[in-house]
């Protein structure tokens, strides 16, 4: 049943994502705001959505570890296995202005997280640093965003009011419902299996929740528009540290006894990886993805490994 309810809660989560994201996007449309800052704020938002619902209700549950390890995870996958994986179906070009100014922004949040891991804790003041950090990066986003242009592209037949609101509700009420299954899900099988929360967080929790962002990825990819990939996974790579473990740790200060500094320097090191790797002509190419997707699935490999024994 346990796995049943992950199945159940990861569709529920996945699905309320899309329908928030829908229903934000048609409302800001309605009230005529530019399509590119849609783009920077709404859907990147929508993406992590699941990281945040679930991060949030693991904190609330008194599981940190879970939660922490859900975006240290997560972070993880965007990195190695999206990035990788894309690269490999086609060789991503990334914009200088990504590999000069938004990629080195995700390396400062991954090396304040892993600062403030150190302690084996994450305080409220820590984590209203990180929000705040949040807030001055959406400021500059948008900034950016109207700077490159205002027009605002509204579909032939723009979504009603009501539907978009409803949209929006019904989206909240998935993801809530289905991140409490999911975690519930997972709680009773790390217990079952003698695994830690660190372990399942790191693993299953945060494969599950980064599906928008591969489904996005790969699907950008195969068009040949390969910005959107990797600025999807920057970007929610940006948000899984700043916002959620931000407004997480505000809500309940939380003690990560079970995230290891080899999990931490793994999310540090696969974003300064892959910055390195930007570097070569805009361009990460297949041979680069490979690396990347092989250190991931051998880094899962020792995570299991290291579960079992």
């Amino acid at each position: 049943m346990s796995i049943v309810y992950i199945i159940i809660g990861a569709v529920l989560v996945l699905w309320g994502a899309d329908r928030l994201t829908d229903g934000a996007t048609a409302l800001a449309q309605r009230m005529n705001i530019p399509q590119i800052v849609i783009g920077l704020t709404v859907v990147a938002m929508g993406t992590s959505m699941p990281e945040f619902f679930v991060s949030l209700m693991s904190a609330i549950k008194g599981t940190s570890d879970l939660a922490v390890g859900n975006i240290v995870g997560s972070n993880i996958f965007n990195t190695m296995a999206i990035v990788g994986i894309t690269a490999l179906v086609a060789p991503m070009m990334i914009s200088k202005s990504t590999v000069q100014k938004d990629i080195p922004f995700a390396v400062l949040a991954s090396a304040l997280l892993m600062l403030m891991c150190i302690d084996l804790e994450i305080r409220r003041w820590e984590a209203a640093v990180l929000f705040v950090l949040f807030v001055l990066f959406m400021v500059y986003t948008v900034r950016i965003g109207l700077k490159g242009g205002n027009e605002t592209v509204i579909d032939e037949k723009p979504m009603a009011v009501w539907k978009a609101v409803g949209f929006l509700l019904l989206g909240l009420v998935c993801l809530v419902g289905g991140s409490e299954l999911f975690v519930n899900g997972a709680k009773t099988i790390a217990k079952a299996l003698g695994v830690s929360d660190a372990v399942i967080g790191l693993t299953i929790v945060a494969c599950g929740t980064s599906l928008p962002e591969l489904a996005t990825s790969i699907v950008a990819a195969r068009k040949g528009r390969s910005a959107i990939a990797i600025g999807n996974v920057i970007g929610s790579n940006v948000f899984n540290i700043l916002m959620i473990i931000g407004i997480t740790g505000m809500v309940l200060p939380m003690d990560i006894q079970g995230i290891t500094m080899l999990d931490l320097s793994v999310m540090m090191g696969s974003i300064v990886l892959m910055w390195l790797f930007s570097f070569t002509k805009f361009k990460v190419e297949r041979w680069e993805g490979a690396i990347l997707a092989i250190g991931f699935f051998g880094y899962m490999t020792w995570l299991v490994v290291y579960a079992i024994h």
